[in-house]
């Protein structure tokens, strides 16, 4: 049986997870005062998922993959974000190494979900 809905992708589930898990690092006191640093977190972790299910809106193989590279994007922004908090002693360092860890996760999902989709593509008779 095919999956229709960005909601029932893995992939999408686990980025939700990611979302949930990052507003809950941020309740810590150490982000208090990090306006900046929590806003861009937070809007990197929501394009993940907003991408995926955005691009699965097009019912296009090009178009999708074309969003699932954003989604990849946004995901090592998150990671990269996660790595400087650990550097910079903010938030619990556990909780950090266990973001990157789910974001490692995603990314590679999102890139085999790519070579699925490419694998896919009808190609033009020349």
């Amino acid at each position: 049986m095919m999956t229709k809905n960005f909601e029932d992708f893995p992939v999408y589930l686990k980025s939700l997870d990611l979302i949930e898990k990052v507003y809950q690092f941020l309740q810590s006191q150490s982000f208090e005062k990090e306006f900046e640093f929590n806003n861009q977190i937070k809007r990197a972790s929501f394009s993940i998922s907003n991408n995926i299910a955005e691009g699965s809106e097009y019912n296009n193989n090009r178009q999708f993959i074309k969003y699932l590279k954003i989604a990849k994007g946004s995901c090592a922004e998150v990671r990269s974000l996660l790595i400087v908090s650990k550097r910079l002693k903010l938030g619990s360092e556990n909780k950090a190494e266990e973001m990157i860890i789910l974001s490692r996760e995603i990314s590679s999902n999102i890139s085999n979900f790519i070579k699925y989709l490419s694998s896919n593509i009808e190609k033009p008779n020349f």
